[in-house]
C-alpha cells in the first residue's frame, strides 16, 4: 500500500495528550505518530468557548493538510467538548475525541461520590452535565477546574519536579467541597493530569482511585485502523509546536528519549 506511512495525528494545547499517545503506542507500536501542541494558544482551559471553537478547527485543517494523517485524535478534553462537532464537519477523516471518563468512574465508585478534575472550561460544559445524568445519575458528581495542575504538568515534562504541596492544594478543591470527603474515584478530565497521577496518588486519601480516557481512546484508534497497513519502519515520531520557545525546546529534549524527532513549528 503506497500510503501506509500516513500517521496518526494527536492534537492538544500542550503536552497532556502524551498521556493518550502512550497507551496508543502500546497497542499500535508500528504506527507513525505526529504530536501537535498548540503552544501559541496554551492553555485552553482559561479561554472562552468562542476562542476555542474558532481556533481548533482552523489549526487542525492546517495540520491535516501538512501531515496527511489517516486519523486525528483530539487529545484534549477542553477542545473536544467544545470543538469536536465543528472539526468532524470540516475534515473528511476519522476524528476521535476525548471525553471525561464519568461512566467508568460511576461503575467503579462504591461511595457513589465521584470527583471530576479538569480545566475550568471543561468542567462547566453542558456535555459534562449530560454525561453525569446518563452514566452517574445515582452519584454525587463534584467538579473542580484547575489551571494550576495543567501548568504543573507542562513544567514537569520540561524537567521541573512537581511540588506535592501544590498538587495537594489543587486536589483540596474537590475534597473540601460538601461530601468531598466521600470521594473514592476521581476522573482525570484533562489529558495533562494522568502525567501527574503518581503525585496525586501520593497526596490523595487512601482508597481514592483515578480514571482517565487514555486506554479507551487507544482501543478506539486500534479499532478504527484495524486491517490497515503500517510502515515497516516509521522512523522517529514528529513533534510539532505552534510556537517554539525555551520550554518547548526543553520538552523536545525530554521526548527525544521516547522516539520523537527534533521539534518543528507549524
Amino acid at each position: 500500500m503506497s500510503d501506509d506511512a500516513r500517521p496518526i495525528l494527536f492534537f492538544d494545547s500542550g503536552v497532556g495528550g502524551l498521556s493518550v499517545v502512550a497507551p496508543t503506542r502500546a497497542l499500535l507500536p508500528a504506527a507513525p505518530i505526529v504530536y501537535a501542541a498548540d503552544s501559541a494558544g496554551f492553555p485552553y482551559g482559561t479561554k472562552s468557548e468562542v476562542e476555542i471553537a474558532a481556533r481548533v478547527p482552523a489549526l487542525l485543517g492546517r495540520l491535516a493538510e501538512r501531515y496527511r494523517p489517516r486519523l486525528i485524535v483530539i487529545a484534549c478534553n477542553t477542545a473536544s467538548t467544545i470543538a469536536l462537532p465543528a472539526v468532524r464537519a470540516a475534515l473528511d477523516l476519522p476524528i476521535v475525541g476525548t471525553v471525561p471518563s464519568i461512566k467508568p468512574a460511576a461503575l467503579a465508585s462504591r461511595t457513589r461520590v465521584i470527583g471530576v478534575l479538569g480545566t475550568e472550561a471543561t468542567v462547566r460544559q453542558p456535555y459534562v452535565d449530560d454525561l453525569a445524568a446518563r452514566f452517574a445519575g445515582d452519584c454525587t458528581v463534584l467538579r473542580y477546574g484547575s489551571a494550576a495542575l495543567v501548568e504543573i504538568a507542562e513544567a514537569a515534562l520540561a524537567g521541573e519536579a512537581p511540588s506535592l504541596d501544590a498538587v495537594a492544594t489543587e486536589l483540596a478543591g474537590l475534597f473540601n467541597q460538601p461530601e468531598g470527603n466521600r470521594i473514592d474515584v476521581i476522573v482525570n478530565a484533562c489529558t495533562h493530569f494522568p502525567l501527574l497521577e503518581g503525585d496525586m496518588r501520593a497526596v490523595a486519601p487512601d482508597g481514592v482511585s483515578f480514571v482517565d480516557g487514555g486506554p479507551g481512546i487507544a482501543r478506539r484508534v486500534a479499532a478504527l485502523t484495524e486491517g490497515q497497513a503500517w510502515p515497516r519502519d516509521s522512523g522517529p515520531h514528529r513533534l510539532v509546536f505552534t510556537r517554539l520557545g525555551e520550554r518547548e525546546a526543553r520538552i523536545g529534549a525530554q521526548l527525544r528519549a521516547h522516539g520523537f524527532a527534533e521539534p518543528e513549528t507549524l
